[in-house]
């Protein structure tokens, strides 16, 4: 168990300081893509390579495998309650009761699977891809997809500022959060200034949540931690966690106070660990969990694709 410590604060809400506890071990080899279905009542999270879907219910602490299928990077909530994944190259329908249907596949040709992906308040969805030169496509609700990004590193966590009018995205490669200018109506992006670089020393910008004042989270492999952004790019506070690959982070449960992280056993990053990385510090794989009193995250945008 570790205390979040604040480094430097802007916003006019202070977080509170946090016990962050491991809350489910079940040792994921890259746990991601937490994400809290207001219906199960539940936090879904998954381990990538497995394509293991997780379910972790805060009532009774307990946390069961909830799904299986093949790789999957991300998920994203759809109108009807059911789940979207992003796998390799497929998406398929996950339902409530844990059956999953393809529905398309070979969606990104080039590369691996998908990463990290969002919703936008249309029911857009943006989706980054791995493996080859790392794409970000736009999947539209009419089934276009548009290739937004290309010559990427490792697309990875994006969020949208309590206005709209910016989305967040992370290349963890180039270890930078960038904040795009974004238009509602068509769904595009433009002017990608960074607001955020992380210095190698301190590791890597994995996934992200925002909350309501604006703020970004971002999970910071090989740091241990997770750190809050004030919007205007400075370091807010840090969350400090006992293992070191944090992996992602989502708001969730009653007013989207609780905050939890998922974190990784694999080596699969090793190419970016910091000079001086202590090889001998745990790793992680299992799911975390603090409690800002204060601060509140936002409800997520559902998917609203059709697919024929």
């Amino acid at each position: 168990m570790s205390r979040a410590v604040a480094k430097r604060s802007g916003s006019t809400t202070q977080p509170d300081s946090a016990d962050c506890s491991l809350v489910a071990d079940v040792s994921c080899q890259i746990g991601e893509a937490p994400l809290w279905h207001p219906d199960l009542e539940c936090l879904l999270f998954v381990d990538i390579a497995l394509g293991t879907v997780y379910a972790y219910d805060p009532k009774t602490n307990g946390c069961r495998t909830f799904s299986q299928g093949p790789v999957t990077g991300g998920m994203v909530l759809e109108e009807a309650r059911t789940v979207l994944l992003f796998q390799d190259g497929r998406i398929s329908r996950l339902f409530l009761d844990g059956r999953q249907i393809e529905l398309a596949r070979g969606l990104c040709p080039g590369n691996d699977r998908f990463n990290d992906i969002i919703a936008d308040p249309e029911g857009r969805v943006f989706a980054g891809t791995i493996g080859g030169d790392g794409r970000l496509l736009r999947f539209d609700p009419d089934g276009t997809i548009t290739e937004v990004l290309d010559g990427l590193g490792v697309p990875n966590g994006m969020g949208f500022s309590p206005d709209q009018r910016h989305m967040y995205f992370t290349d963890s490669l180039a270890r930078r959060i960038y904040r795009f200018e974004y238009q509602r109506k068509s769904g595009a992006i433009s002017n990608c200034p960074t607001f955020a670089e992380v210095p190698k020393d301190d590791g890597v910008p994995d996934g992200m949540a925002v909350d309501s004042e604006g703020f970004v989270w971002s999970a910071i492999w090989f740091g241990g931690c997770v750190r809050r952004y004030a919007p205007d790019g400075s370091v807010d506070t840090e969350v400090h966690l006992p293992v070191r690959q944090t992996s992602a982070v989502a708001f969730a449960g009653a007013g989207q106070r609780e905050i939890f992280v998922t974190t990784a056993a694999s080596d699969v990053a090793d190419s970016m660990m910091p000079p001086h990385y202590d090889r001998r510090a745990p790793r992680g794989g299992g799911l975390y969990a603090f409690r800002v009193e204060r601060i509140s995250g936002m409800p997520l945008f559902r998917d609203r694709i059709a697919f024929r």
